[in-house]
């Protein structure tokens, strides 16, 4: 008989969010879906009453307890709820380094609210980057949904810092790991990588803006040197177009809205944020805490369900290729 597959550790994220009522309308259809199997990291009375809210009863054995006490305040972020989450995090990241589960999906968090009480605290791509003794440039954050993978070169920063964070090496690096997270992670042995420009109408040959010119197109040159398929820089106005998306297998963007806005329109409800380039398995449903509508019994829960769907088999994949 062949040993049953680790399970996935999925974090509670901020209890006022909508992360507990998601998580338990994933178990729910666990079976009709064929999620792989998952714990849940965080307090079991915060799922209890969750369930309670949306119908559904779970074991206490799918909880994994953090020893952080917090209580089910739906729409009503508390410092306690901040603890808590930040907790999981951690607990979560620590069996997934000791091999105790096969990766971690991550339910939103309030990023503000983990900061005012661990100022070390960026969001959780940098969390786990930091637990897995790496470089916080080497994880590298992709949205992924039935439409289109993207990746933003830069990420959190105003968008007058972007061209001077944009750098050839930068741009080198990224490419290089998302190629080989393509390979590892998503069984595509030779990805096709279609990289934007900054300026618009990629810069026009110089016109608007030297950005393609002096550091992207360079960037292009040393990654296909190395037998990387890299094309662009494209225009991104045309790059998210229908036709155009059957070129290519992820779309590298110069800033966090030009990868971003496309993902979301077309694939907003099952947008899964990975990070890729980390020695363990992280993904996350690609939207936010919802405090507005948390505890309603509205919140959808297709990120999540695709987000666990998605480490699952990125987890798969890794283990058949060791």
């Amino acid at each position: 008989m062949a040993d049953a597959p680790l399970p996935l550790a999925v974090t509670i994220g901020d209890p006022a969010g909508v992360g507990p009522e998601l998580i338990l309308e994933a178990w729910s259809r666990r079976d009709e879906l064929r999620l792989p199997p998952f714990v849940v990291i965080g307090g079991v009375d915060i799922l209890r009453e969750a369930g309670r809210r949306r119908g559904i009863a779970f074991p206490d054995s799918l909880v994994v307890e953090t020893g952080v006490p917090a209580r089910y305040t739906p729409g009503d972020p508390l410092r306690e709820g901040a603890l808590l989450a930040r907790a999981a995090l951690e607990r979560a990241a620590a069996l997934a380094r000791k091999g105790e589960v096969a990766g971690i999906v991550t339910a939103p968090v309030a990023k503000a609210a983990i900061f005012a009480v661990d100022e070390s605290f960026v969001g959780q791509t940098e969390f786990c980057a930091d637990a897995c003794d790496a470089p916080r440039e080497s994880a590298v954050m992709m949205l992924a949904g039935p439409s289109l993978r993207t990746v933003p070169m830069t990420v959190h920063c105003a968008l007058s810092e972007v061209p001077s964070r944009l750098s050839q090496r930068l741009i080198v690096e990224r490419t290089r790991i998302v190629a080989r997270a393509m390979h590892t992670d998503f069984g595509i042995a030779a990805p096709r990588i279609a990289i934007a420009g900054l300026n618009p109408h990629a810069g026009e040959d110089g016109r608007m803006g030297t950005e393609e010119i002096d550091t992207i197109a360079p960037a292009i040159a040393t990654l296909r040197g190395e037998g990387i398929d890299a094309t662009g820089p494209h225009p991104a106005d045309t790059l998210f177009a229908p036709h155009k998306r059957g070129s290519y297998d992820v779309a590298i963007a110069m800033y966090h809205d030009q990868a971003l806005v496309p993902l979301k329109t077309l694939d907003f409800d099952e947008g899964v944020n990975v990070t890729l380039g980390l020695s363990i398995v992280r993904t996350s449903p690609d939207h936010g805490t919802a405090f507005d509508i948390a505890g309603k019994g509205v919140a959808r829960p297709e990120a999540m369900i695709a987000a666990i769907r998605m480490a699952g088999e990125i987890a798969a994949r890794r283990a058949a290729m060791a």
